[in-house]
This record gives C-alpha cells, structure tokens and sequence, in this order.
C-alpha cells in the first residue's frame, strides 16, 4: 500500500475535524469550553463516549489478545456494563444536585481542600497515562505501517499529531468534542463493521460457520473458572465494575461530557443506552480478533498481538478501500480518547488547581489566557510520555493500562467512597497521606504476588526472578491478582481514612 496516499486520507480527515472545530467554536467561552453551556444533546453525548472510551487500544490490542486469551476480557466488559448502572443511579444524581463543573468539588464540599485537591491530582495523573498510553499505539501503528516508508520519523509523527489535536481543541472544548466524537465514532464503528464482514466473505463465512470455527481453534473460550487466575471470571467481572466506577464516574473527562447535558434525566438516558451499545461493540472487536487470527493461519501470517489487525489490514493484499477503512477506523479511535482528556485535564486543573473560577478578580479573558497556557502545557506533557512508553513498550499494552488504572484511580474510588459512604470527617493533609501510603502499599503487594511481571520490565538477573517467583508462589498459595487492584487499593486508601479519621465528626478538613 501505498504510504502517500495513507497519509493523504489521515491529512483529509484531519481537515474535516478542523472544520467542525472551527463551526463548533463560534461563540465559545469559558463555559463552552469547560461544559458545553450545559447544552449538550444526550444522544450525541452517549454516541460520542463510546469512542472515547473504546480508543485505540480497544482498536488495536483487544482482537490481538484473542489467539491467547479467547474472549476472557468479555468478562471484564459485563463489569464494565454493571458498573454504568452505578454511575447512572448514584454517581449522576449526586452531581446534579451540586451543580458541578468538576466533580472534585464534590469532595471539596464533602472533606475539604486537601482530599479536594488530591482527588484532583491522583485523576491528572491517572488520565494523563491512561490518555497518552493510548496515543502511543496508534503512533507506534502509524510509525510502523505507513510512515516509516516515507522517512518520517516517530518524533516527528507524535509532534504533528498532537499538534493537530490542539488546533480543532484549543477553542471549542467540550463544545467542539461532543460533535467531533460523534464523527469519529461513527467511522469507528463503520471500519470495525466493514472489517468484519470483509474478512467473513474472505474466508467464505457466515455468523454460524463463523463461531463454529473459532470455537475449533479455542477462541470462543469466555469463562475463567480457577479462582486462582488473574482471569478468574468473578474478579474479571467485580474488577471491570469498579474500573467503570473509577474511570467513568470519578472521571471528569468522561463526567465532563454527562454534565454538559441539560438535565438529570436525558443524562442518565445517555449513560444508559451507552452502556448496552459499549457492550455490543467489545463483542464485535473480540469477534473482529478470533476472524483476524482466523485469516491469519489461513494465510501463514506470523504476527501476533497489537501488530496482527494493522498487519493484516495494510500488508496482507486486502482491498485499498479495506486499509482505508483501517486507517480512518483506527485515527478514529485514539482522538476520542485524546482529545477529551486533554481539554479534561486542562479543565481540572485550571478549575481544581489554580481555582480560576473561584477568582472573581480575574477578569473571562485572564481566565482564557490562563486556560490556553494550561492546555499547550498538557500538550508538552503528553509528548513527554508518549516517548516514555516507546522507552518501555515491550509488548500487548492493554496489560499495563488495566495495572496503571488501579494504582492512580484506586485512590480515587477510595476518597470518594469514603465521602459517601460515611458521615466522617477527616484532619488536614490525611487524604493526600492516605491516598500515597495505599498506592505505595498496593504496589508492594502487586510486586509480592506478581514478580514476572516486573522483573521482566527490569531486566533483573534470573537467580533473583526465580528467588522472587517461589517466594511469591509460597506466599498466596497460586493466587494471581488481576484487574481487582483497583478494589485492593481503594480498599487500603478507604481504610487508612476510616482509621485517621476525626473523632469530632463537625470538623471539616479546610
């Protein structure tokens, strides 16, 4: 294929993006970037969210699993969908009635400044990785497949990218994202589509003859009954609830979008109808990766993991129009992802942590100078990681974005649990004390019950991993940790609040 014309169809879809930016931006403000005006449509809000929260890693590394796992992170997406409804019915009431622009005021009001401050924090940190881990595999894909043909190198490619991000971002906000998530998902969804049944047709398919063959080869395999794996199906579906808890409902990106919506109701309706489309499409992308491992022995392709899909769709001799697809599918899954979480993040922190809106003094232009500052920061910071995580790439990085979810949102999950499951209080600087002493003690337990797992990523001597390995195995009988890290570590951070908490219930952390 050829990398001109790749290049060509990313630059042509990147001029529609600037398009519906500039439409979408005329009239914006500082509300229209923080909140949309609280005039979003539901329908577009729930279309939108759907490619923000699949990305490109769902994209790209969620049918590369398949050949090695089946369809086991099924299991974590029924979480995921339990989880929406407990956002919906707890979450989305308790913001509305506060009238919220960023949800961490909630904890403001709630426990005070410092466990407001934190909160904030721990979700810049937690986004940031999430977001930019995201971005680098799509950079990696485009680096690989098309551009490294031409000459361009990956600094390069990540600078232009995000460079375009900022240009159709900068203005609009969450004004302008609502509508260009809604296109983007639209061509996601399209390629995953069109994909699929493409590659049916090729292999002379139908949807019986389909699962037929993938229940031959094993990839049908969903339910994982030892309750000693990571995959054990009771903590993969425990485990996906409460990362949707964490990274939806106690995520003001993804909460940014809800609250834009006018009203209670129609927010909760785009929650909802959200959730059951979510899970229709996780289905499709691991039915998309039992036909891509499919075709591949078919064809006596030897690639494996997040290589497979863009492998096969761009240097397997598919159709033109298919790498196309492809291509605007996959571009299409990672700027939902970034876009959002960059406008997020410079919402957080101009709101939680600079407080501008709380500054009467400063005047809506100030605010505007101050905001566009904040968000070409971010922009910096996101390039910084995105060369992080081509440092450290070694492999699937679906693996280490569930792992980085619960150390930065199990802190999150705990504050928040606390302030509404209890009528505590809490002394000053606790929460930022308790939240850092449970992701520390977290991360001790992990490395205890999962060595390989960085040894490996350390290139430590083999005596030690093995040292490391029988210790562990010693230790908890076999039992692997899996995506329940999050609850182990909002446990913790639940825990030493409870016990620093005031005996005089009326104090607030101020």
């Amino acid at each position: 294929m050829n990398p001109v014309i790749l290049l060509s169809v990313i630059l042509l879809y990147f001029a529609v993006l600037l398009g519906i930016a500039f439409y979408t931006s005329r009239g914006s403000d500082n509300e229209s970037f923080f909140i949309g005006n609280r005039n979003s449509k539901w329908w577009l809000v729930a279309f939108g969210m759907i490619g923000t929260s699949l990305s490109g890693m769902t994209f790209i590394s969620v049918p590369g699993t398949v050949g090695k796992d089946g369809f086991g992170y099924f299991q974590v997406v029924i979480g995921y969908w339990l989880g929406y409804f407990v956002v919906a019915r707890v979450l989305l009431p308790l913001y509305y009635k506060l009238q919220l622009t960023s949800i961490y005021t909630y904890l403001d009001q709630r426990l005070g400044t410092n466990a407001y401050k934190t909160g904030a924090l721990f979700f810049i940190l937690s986004r940031t990785l999430g977001a930019t881990i995201r971005l680098y595999l799509v950079i990696k894909v485009l680096e690989k497949f098309v551009l490294e043909g031409m000459g361009i190198p990956f600094e390069v490619t990540a600078i232009i990218i995000l460079a375009l991000i900022l240009l159709y971002t900068y203005r609009g906000g969450v004004k302008t994202i609502v509508w260009t998530d809604t296109l983007q998902t639209t061509f996601m969804l399209l390629a995953l589509v069109i994909c699929v049944g493409w590659i049916m047709h090729v292999l002379h398919l139908n949807p019986i003859s389909t699962w037929a063959a993938m229940q031959e080869k094993g990839y049908t395999h969903m339910l994982q009954t030892d309750y000693k794996s990571a995959g054990f199906f009771v903590k993969q579906i425990l485990g996906g609830a409460f990362i949707t808890i964490a990274m939806t409902g106690l995520d003001q990106e993804m909460m940014q979008k809800n609250i834009s919506v006018s009203n209670l109701k129609d927010s909760q309706k785009n929650m909802i109808v959200f959730c059951f489309v979510l899970l229709v499409a996780n289905f499709i992308f691991l039915l998309l990766g039992g036909l891509l491992h499919l075709y591949s022995g078919a064809n006596g392709i030897a690639v494996v993991g997040d290589d497979l899909f863009p492998a096969i769709a761009i240097n397997s001799g598919l159709p033109f129009f298919i790498t196309i697809c492809f291509m605007i599918g996959l571009i299409s899954a990672v700027f939902p992802s970034a876009d959002g979480a960059l406008t997020a993040l410079t919402a957080s922190f101009c709101i939680d942590i600079l407080g501008i809106r709380r500054k009467k003094e400063m005047t809506e232009e100030a605010q505007k100078k101050t905001r566009l500052l904040v968000h070409n920061g971010f922009a910096v910071v996101f390039l910084a990681c995105v060369f992080l995580f081509r440092a450290i790439d070694n492999g699937s990085l679906i693996a280490l974005l569930l792992k980085m979810a619960g150390f930065t949102y199990g802190p999150l999950l705990g504050l928040f649990a606390f302030g509404i499951l209890t009528t505590k209080t809490t002394p000053k600087r606790t929460p930022i004390v308790a939240c850092i002493v449970a992701m520390v003690l977290t991360l001790g337990i992990d490395f205890i019950n999962n060595p390989t797992w960085y040894t490996d990523k350390l290139n430590t001597t083999d005596t030690f991993a093995n040292t490391l390995k029988i210790f562990s195995e010693s230790l908890f009988g076999g039992y692997k940790i899996g995506v329940e890290l999050l609850i182990i570590n909002a446990a913790l951070t639940f825990l030493l609040l409870t016990l620093m908490a005031n005996r005089n219930q009326q104090t607030i952390n101020r």
